[in-house]
Order: C-alpha cells, then sequence, then structure tokens
C-alpha cells in the first residue's frame, strides 16, 4: 500500500479536522502578527520624526497609524484567544504531558498581551490630553510588549522543534524541569530573530504598499511621500538582514532536525554532492520530478563543500519522517519564501542605490507597483515559513518525544468539522469587520484631507485625536458625498 495511505489509514479520525481547524486559525492570525509586533514602532519612528521637525503631516501620519493599530489589536484578541483554547480542546494529550515544561511560553505571551492593551490605551488617550514629549515617552514600551508577546510564543513553538529541560521518569512523562534550559533552546535564537525581524519587513512593506498606491493614483504630495519611504525604508533596511538570519536558521535546521531538512529540500538518501531542486516533486518511492537541478548546491549550501553529507528522509523510519506529499508540500513553501525573499531583495537594492546615489525615490512606475505588492507578497512569504515549520515536523508534535496522533482530542471527528465550519464564519465576519473598518477610516481621512488638506494651517499637530469628536464641517461634507455617517477633522475617530 502506498505509505502515505497507509499512515493516514492508522491516524485517528479526529487527526484531519483538528490539523485543518488549527491551520486555519493560525494562518488567518498569523496575517494580523506583523502588524502587532511591528507597527507600533513603525509608528513611534513616524512620530518621532514628527516631533523632532515640528511636522504635521508625520503627527498625522502617527496618529492615524495608532487607530490602525488599535483596530488591528481588537481583532488579534479575538483570533489569539480561539488559538490558546485550540491548544487545550485539540491537543490535549501534548497540554497534559507537556504543559508544565513549555506552557511559561504562554504565560508570558498573556503577560504581554495584556500589558500591550494598557499602553495602547494611553497612547490613545494621550493624543489630545498629554505633552508631546510626555505623550510620545509613554508610547516607548509599546514595541518592547509586543516584542515580549513573540518572546513566548517562539519561546513555546522553538522547544516543540528542539525540546530540551527535562528528564523522563520511567513512565515517559518530564520531571525535573529545567525552565530556563526549556526556553532558550538550540532553536530559540535563531526563530526568533528570524520571526521578529521578518514581521517588520512584512509590516513596512505591508503600510508601504498603502502609498505605493496612492503614488500610482497620481497622490503624490509629502504626505503620501513620508507615509511610503518611512515604513519602506524599515522594510528595505533588514530585507538583507533577513536573509541572512534565513540562512542562518537553515543552517540551524540542517544541524538539529535533519530529518526536516531533508523534507525542506526533498532528499530521499543520505549523501554527499547532493543536487538542489528549485521546486519539484518528491515521490514515494524517492525520485523527484520536475523543478529545476542545480548539481551539489545542497551539499554546497549546507557546508559550504560539495562533499557535505546531508542526511535523508530514509534514515529514519517512515513511521518518523514526513511522507512523500508532506515533504513536497514543505519544499514548496520553503522555495516559494526563498524566492519571495529574493526579489523583495531587489527591491530594497533598486530603492537603496538609487537612494544613495542621488537622495531620491525611484521615479519609475515599475518600481511602484513592485512596492504595491511586496506588501501582499510578505505576507504570502510569512505563511510560507510557518509551513516549513509546522509541515516539516512531522509526525512530531513534540520532535522525537510525541507524535501529532498521541496529542490529539478523543472529541468526535463529526463535532470536530462542525465546530472548524463555526470557525470559519465567525473569521469570515470578523475578517470582514475588520476591512470595512479600515475601509471607512480611509474614506473619513481622504474626506478630511479634501476639506482641509493633511494639516489645518496653525493647527498644533496633536491638538486632534484617532478617536475623539468629530468635525461638524466634516460631518457636512460627508452627507453631501453620500457617507455612512459623520467624518471627522484630520485623524479624526475612524
Amino acid at each position: 500500500m502506498h505509505i502515505a495511505v497507509a499512515l493516514l489509514t492508522d491516524a485517528p479520525a479526529q487527526m484531519l479536522p483538528a490539523r485543518s481547524m488549527m491551520a486555519f486559525t493560525l494562518a488567518s492570525h498569523i496575517i494580523l502578527v506583523p502588524l502587532g509586533v511591528a507597527l507600533p514602532l513603525i509608528t513611534l519612528v513616524m512620530h518621532g520624526y514628527g516631533l523632532r521637525r515640528g511636522d504635521p503631516d508625520a503627527l498625522l501620519l502617527a496618529r492615524r497609524w495608532s487607530a490602525v493599530m488599535a483596530v488591528q489589536f481588537a481583532i488579534g484578541v479575538v483570533t489569539g484567544t480561539v488559538l490558546s483554547f485550540e491548544f487545550g480542546l485539540l491537543w490535549p494529550g501534548m497540554m497534559g504531558r507537556w504543559g508544565d515544561v513549555f506552557g511559561i511560553g504562554f504565560g508570558v505571551e498573556a503577560w504581554a498581551f495584556f500589558l500591550e492593551a494598557v499602553l495602547i490605551a494611553i497612547y490613545l488617550y494621550g493624543w489630545r490630553r498629554l505633552p508631546p514629549r510626555t505623550h510620545f515617552l509613554l508610547g516607548l514600551p509599546l514595541p518592547f510588549a509586543a516584542l515580549l508577546g513573540a518572546f513566548g510564543i517562539l519561546a513555546a513553538n522553538s522547544w516543540m522543534n528542539t525540546p530540551r529541560g527535562f528528564t523522563l521518569d520511567s513512565a515517559g512523562n518530564p520531571v525535573d524541569v529545567k525552565i530556563w534550559k526549556a526556553i532558550f533552546t538550540p532553536m530559540f535564537g535563531p526563530q526568533y530573530w528570524h520571526f521578529v525581524v521578518a514581521m517588520f519587513v512584512t509590516a513596512g512593506y505591508v503600510v508601504a504598499g498603502v502609498y505605493a498606491v496612492g503614488w500610482l493614483r497620481g497622490r503624490r504630495d509629502r504626505y503620501h511621500r513620508l507615509g511610503f519611504t518611512v515604513p519602506f525604508t524599515v522594510a528595505a533596511v533588514l530585507t538583507p538582514v533577513q536573509f541572512m538570519l534565513g540562512d542562518s536558521i537553515a543552517r540551524q535546521v540542517f544541524h538539529k532536525q535533519p530529518v526536516k531538512f531533508a523534507a525542506m529540500e526533498i532528499v530521499w538518501n543520505t549523501d554527499t554532492h547532493v543536487p538542489e531542486y528549485l521546486f519539484g516533486r518528491l515521490h514515494p518511492d524517492g525520485t523527484v520530478s520536475g523543478g529545476i537541478k542545480i548539481p551539489q548546491l545542497d551539499s554546497i549550501l549546507a557546508g559550504f563543500r560539495p562533499d557535505t553529507k546531508v542526511t535523508g528522509l530514509t534514515s529514519v523510519p517512515a513511521s518518523d519522517r514526513p511522507t512523500a506529499t508532506q515533504a513536497t508540500i514543505t519544499h514548496f513553501a520553503f522555495d516559494a519564501m526563498v524566492f519571495i525573499g529574493s526579489l523583495l531583495l531587489l527591491l530594497a537594492l533598486w530603492y537603496g542605490v538609487l537612494w544613495l546615489w542621488r537622495r531620491r525615490l525611484p521615479t519609475s512606475p515599475w518600481f511602484f507597483r513592485g512596492a504595491a505588492c511586496a506588501g501582499v507578497a510578505s505576507v504570502v512569504a510569512v505563511e510560507c515559513g510557518w509551513i516549513t515549520t509546522e509541515v516539516g515536523r512531522q509526525p512530531w508534535i513534540v520532535y522525537e518525544n510525541m507524535r501529532v496522533a498521541d496529542a490529539v482530542t478523543s472529541t468526535r471527528s463529526t463535532a470536530l468539522w462542525i465546530t472548524f465550519g463555526i470557525v470559519v464564519a465567525v473569521y469570515v465576519f470578523v475578517f470582514g469587520s475588520f476591512l470595512v473598518v479600515l475601509l471607512k477610516m480611509r474614506t473619513r481621512w481622504r474626506l478630511a484631507d479634501e476639506h482641509s488638506g493633511p494639516a489645518t494651517p496653525g493647527e498644533t499637530p496633536e491638538t486632534d485625536t484617532p478617536y475623539g469628536p468629530r468635525s461638524a464641517v466634516a460631518a457636512a461634507d460627508t452627507a453631501r458625498t453620500g457617507g455612512d455617517g459623520p467624518s471627522s477633522a484630520p485623524g479624526g475617530r475612524p
């Protein structure tokens, strides 16, 4: 019988709905994560620039971005809460046995989440009620709270990839837990910094992409120029850094999780002088079809020498490794991530070289088309990175210590499928509402700009808030244009 079919037949009926639900909710939540982790810092960079230069355009952008940040955080509360419940409901075997070892990461994330909520509330409150410098200083802890949340989640996930900090008793249960070793596993450093920089790169390109679209539509004032330049510069500077971090984490996977590395590179037999396949499909008999084969490159990338030995999938029994289909999915996701990263690097180099050479932005429409697409492309790259991490670890939920099949819930599969359908419906509503709110905010801000320009002449930049009273003049303007409700002055309530 086909190996994949045989393994699927042996798996509990709950496996497919449980994994499908977890994959869907995680893939949905991770769309919001870049803005949650990186937008606070990007907003504060713009805020600090505005205060230092006395620039009302910069302060207006910071106010509006803080409103987006608050809405995004509210949506993230919903999706993050669902995920936290799913760990206990779908994978009780893992949480019951291993929760005492790696659960500290979730505790850290929960505290960081609470702290971030408080800090966002203070930051929004302060736009009108606090002196500008005090307000800015009170916002400075926000990025650290966001990074602390990422610390907790990545500590838990890196432990699942390289579990440490415990010993097993005669019954196979973990005892003598050492918290620091469980947090700072061999994969934690590379995985954490690769993830964090990816969030800043993605958020930078997403925010800049909005203003790149505006540029392509003829909005080339200073407001749009500044809104594009600051986040794109953050992303462009960090893109080559991300490339180096990506190489570092791939090398760590090669040493610490050799079977996962074999899945990423679809290596069937352990050997030297291993070729690199760009895309391509692995078959159950070990053959590869499609893709582009580059002789010896995989060994060179792994160890800088063509005679570097690369562990193959057949080095372990079939029950202890990803199936050919899972390996192909991992390989495609990994190659897609690298391909998108390479395109983003070229875009960043285009921007950087022209800026260093002539101190100006590129003027080619093709550059701004690429910048407009870069945000979506970087989100896809983040999704591919998580697919690589999670699918490549199969069949282990705790690498080499517990299989996914041993951790799954005993709840009937029918109930899980019904729950999955409810979750999908809720997420469609939540993300649809998020999109509607963002579009309404954009419409109100645009009406405000058309009425009085990006900043009212003579007005102190911090006299209004993203959530404050709506302007009566702007409200009348909205009524005349057939808007859905009262509009706001620049930075007015979305």
